[in-house]
């Protein structure tokens, strides 16, 4: 672990995470981030204090970053030493070998070579992978449709390019975390209590009136419906007070910072109209739990117990899958949480919600892995569950699941219910009260998992639900199970 002391108080000390003994190179990344910043070789060697063909020697990968140089390239281009160590890259190399795998007829592509690409060329891998998808998304419904054939350059899914779109900053919106802490203080509301506050906001500051009804026309029991020309708002009667809150402060979001929302959802990634409104209920949603759960309080908080979710839940009032996804936007500079992966999903395996600050890379293209925690928490609702999981790369990963239920006012109001999951790689579980009386360093307690059948590479898996690909199953009748094989066979 190479480990960079800068004047700063110890817990803002920052590291760099390698295994002992290895050598950390910039590659491609120190070129591209020169170029970023619009400065030469020449320049960027004076700045640093070293010489131009030392810092030629650092860009081509023939010398490994040091630590006081990795410090002044912190200092002089802003980069956190994280940006060196390649692990964000995980994800769209993962990506990258599933959106090749239908095209390589089968051939295994070597693991270093994406990689490569990934490292040196992330643009050209990042082409590649919206190329296939758009080539699957036609596919797919062309298929559902059974009619004539889709254009084969359909856009992304909204809800991908707005999870992409919030991936790519990290789940960290600076600008909207400032915002609502700005507010929060302004409100002076204690914490679990803000509902009435915020009431009294909306209607001195935007003369808008809290009707607590359905609106006209709504039957279901758990919706936010608000007519701009009256200026009513609509709240369901069945809302807890924290989801109340939430909902009064999502309003708020939308009339004080309106212009905010829009600009943060005009980014180009945000590539069609309907995506760029997703985002902004989506902008939203991230300004109200922020609002709710101001950073440096929430941060303080959830350092002291220890990330314990349902006393989080108590302390601020909000629902258990409010506290998971703001638990998922702790990384303020200086002052960052554990890096979780967030998630949300439904007996039938959809994934309505999946939100990363780690490089944990979820399956875009197929289905998820049957043995992760997250299904087994269906089978146990109420409790939460731990796991250990190991990808097929060896990364490892602390995950803690449980199940949460909406609705059910009433004997035949319907209810949902929903499996929501937090992770962290496991050298930041120690931290979390869920690790206790686990033996985290134990290689025989990670239980194997994968991105998903199609793309997993796991060759003695019993869950096993279809050949990856280029590769077809066949029957074991001894061990009653599927077993891959590298060509297909004619049974005897």
């Amino acid at each position: 672990m190479l480990t960079l002391q800068r004047r700063a108080p110890p817990t803002t000390r920052r590291t760099v995470p390698t295994t002992p003994g290895q050598k950390l190179y910039a590659h491609a990344r120190l070129r591209r981030l020169r170029r970023e910043h619009g400065l030469s070789q020449v320049e960027l060697a004076r700045r640093l204090g070293i010489s131009t063909s030392y810092l030629n020697q650092l860009e081509h990968s023939q010398r490994p970053l040091t630590a006081p140089v990795l410090l002044r390239i912190s200092e002089v281009l802003g980069a956190e030493p994280e940006f060196f160590s390649g692990t964000g890259e995980g994800r769209l190399t993962a990506d990258l070998r599933a959106a090749l795998a239908d095209e390589a007829g089968g051939e295994h592509l070597p693991a270093e070579e994406l990689a490569d690409v990934v490292r040196d060329h992330p643009a050209v891998a990042r082409a590649l992978v919206a190329v296939h998808r758009r080539y699957r998304d036609a596919v797919e419904r062309a298929v559902t449709l059974a009619g004539p054939g889709e254009s084969a350059g359909l856009p992304a899914e909204p809800h991908d390019e707005v999870r992409d779109f919030f991936y790519e900053h990290h789940n960290h919106i600076a600008e909207l975390d400032a915002a609502a802490e700005r507010d929060a203080a302004e409100l002076g509301h204690p914490p679990g209590r803000s509902a009435d506050a915020l009431e009294r906001l909306l209607a001195d500051r935007y003369g808008v009136r809290v009707l607590t009804a359905e609106p006209p026309g709504h039957s279901t029991g758990d919706v936010r419906r608000y007519d701009p020309a009256a200026r009513l708002l609509h709240l369901s009667p069945w809302l807890t007070d924290g989801r109340r809150a939430f909902q009064l402060a999502t309003q708020l979001a939308v009339l004080a910072h309106g212009p905010l929302l829009d600009r943060l959802a005009a980014a180009p990634s945000l590539g069609s109209p309907a995506a760029a409104a997703l985002a902004r209920i989506g902008l939203a949603h991230y300004y109200a739990g922020a609002l709710l759960m101001p950073y440096a309080a929430f941060h303080a908080a959830a350092e002291e117990l220890r990330y314990d979710v349902e006393l989080l839940q108590a302390r601020f009032g909000v629902g258990f899958e409010t506290v998971c996804h703001r638990l998922s936007t702790l990384q303020r500079p200086g002052l960052r949480g554990v890096p979780f992966s967030f998630l949300r999903v439904d007996r039938a395996g959809n994934i309505s919600k999946r939100q990363s600050a780690t490089d944990f890379h979820f399956s875009r293209l197929g289905g998820t892995c049957p043995l992760w925690t997250v299904y087994e928490a269906f089978a146990a609702p109420g409790r939460i569950l731990t796991q250990v999981a190991e990808m097929p790369d060896g990364k490892r990963y602390f995950w803690a699941a449980t199940t949460v239920t909406r609705g059910g006012r009433g004997h035949r109001a319907p209810r949902t219910t929903f499996a929501v999951a937090l992770g962290c790689e496991l050298r930041h579980a120690h931290r979390l009260v869920y690790s206790e009386g686990i033996a985290l360093d134990d290689p025989h307690a990670a239980t194997p998992i994968g991105l998903g059948c199609r793309i997993c590479e796991r060759q003695d898996c019993v869950q096993r639900a279809r050949p990856p690909a280029g590769g077809p199953l066949l029957i074991d009748e001894n061990r009653r199970t599927t077993v891959p094989y590298p060509v297909l066979r004619q049974p005897r």
